[in-house]
């Protein structure tokens, strides 16, 4: 069974998908299961992955590593950076040699959620 707002990737072709309405069924493609990535929440290594979560001036800015930024890099990067306010979900796509850091100009929320997704190290959360 799928649940909302899973990510799933294919270990064959690469496709990533994320679930928007759950199922019983099982996520396949290239004729095998889709592997479910885990959201992590914790570093332990020298690369900072959780994203980090600052509101200034009625916007919020989300960078992957809060002292030391994420890598770029053409074989190691940031693919994207999501933040659900409320609910609400606002994403932004990264290429390698962009700043891993986006700024979403949104109102102020109760319940926030961030995530990103590193090619080399899957999907990690922060949940304020």
């Amino acid at each position: 069974m799928t649940e909302r707002r899973q990510v799933y990737k294919c270990e064959i072709c690469g496709n990533i998908v994320e679930v928007l309405h759950e199922g019983q069924g099982e996520l396949v493609c290239c004729g095998q299961p889709m592997k479910l990535f885990e959201e992590k929440s914790s570093d332990t290594s020298v690369e900072k992955h959780v994203p980090f979560v600052v509101w200034k001036n009625g916007r919020y800015l989300v960078k992957v590593g809060e002292n030391v930024l994420h890598p770029m890099e053409e074989k190691h990067y940031i693919e994207w950076i999501e933040l659900i306010v409320d609910g609400v979900v606002h994403r932004k796509t990264l290429k390698p040699g962009e700043s891993p850091e986006v700024t979403f100009e949104i109102p102020q929320g109760k319940e926030i959620v961030a995530r990103e997704y590193c090619n080399l190290h899957g999907l990690w959360v922060n949940k304020l």
